[in-house]
């Protein structure tokens, strides 16, 4: 027999268990604010840009598409060549960071826009000044590496350093983003707390209402009990004392 459940028994669940969910929502909440604003390292970001140009240029002879196609695809080797270890162990070395090569890798990113001569190295660390030292490090590293590297005229310089890094009078951290966080668990626990009720709506088989009994049991409904309390025992014997009297009856022991 397939069972459907209509809006009503959805909304009648979710009512009835409004407290467990609001408690695991505004929990989670809680959480992710305690953990973004008192555990979690604030991490800072730093920016450095250079830009790639032709080893040779002549002013007579016009690009072609074979030209463009090998810019890009120089200045995508030199996104590979920047993270190398050759390049960044000078950093640390110079820089006397307590860190691997794999370690300051992670913390580097390179990227350039699709057929631009521009590439941009940016830097995020726990310590903004340290972030910048980097970035600017990193670039000018590269810069009197590649020559020997690609094997070129030490007098041939074909990058060139467009913005350097600087740090903030009052730098605010990109990451953790304690807003997203709290919005992100908000709705998390909003999630849980709602497929909680479900699960324990489907795990309860109590029979609770005469519609329940007519529910799984299939048997028509002749009569309701009432359930009384100690209260309403005693104002039932009151009542029967008041009409007893009335009629010249008497109680006895």
């Amino acid at each position: 027999m397939e069972e459907t459940i209509s809006l009503k028994e959805i909304f009648q669940t979710i009512k009835k268990r409004l407290l467990l969910i609001l408690s695991l929502m505004f929990g989670a909440t809680a959480i992710a604010a305690i953990l973004s604003y008192f555990y979690l390292t604030p991490i800072y970001q730093s920016s450095s840009q250079f830009i790639v140009n032709q080893q040779s240029q002549d002013p007579n002879v016009t690009y072609n598409v074979n030209d463009i196609r090998t810019n890009v695809e120089l200045i995508n080797t030199y996104n590979v060549i920047i993270k190398s270890s050759a390049i960044l162990g000078q950093v640390i070395e110079e820089l006397d960071l307590d860190m691997t090569v794999s370690q300051l890798d992670s913390q580097i990113q390179v990227s350039s826009a699709q057929n631009s001569q521009v590439v941009n190295v940016v830097v995020q660390d726990s310590n903004p000044q340290q972030a910048t030292d980097i970035a600017n490090t990193v670039v000018r590293v590269f810069q009197n590496e590649i020559p020997i590297l690609m094997n070129l005229n030490k007098n041939v310089n074909n990058v060139h350093i467009l913005t350097e890094a600087e740090t903030p009078t009052n730098p605010s951290p990109v990451k953790p983003n304690p807003k997203l966080n709290m919005a992100i668990a908000f709705v998390l626990g909003a999630m849980v707390g709602v497929g909680l009720a479900f699960l324990l709506e489907f795990l309860d088989n109590t029979i609770k209402s005469e519609q329940d009994v007519e529910k799984h049991l299939g048997l028509p409904v002749l009569g309701v009990v009432t359930r009384m309390s100690d209260d309403d025992f005693k104002t039932t014997a009151g009542a029967n004392v008041r009409i007893n009297r009335k009629r010249g009856g008497s109680i006895g022991a």
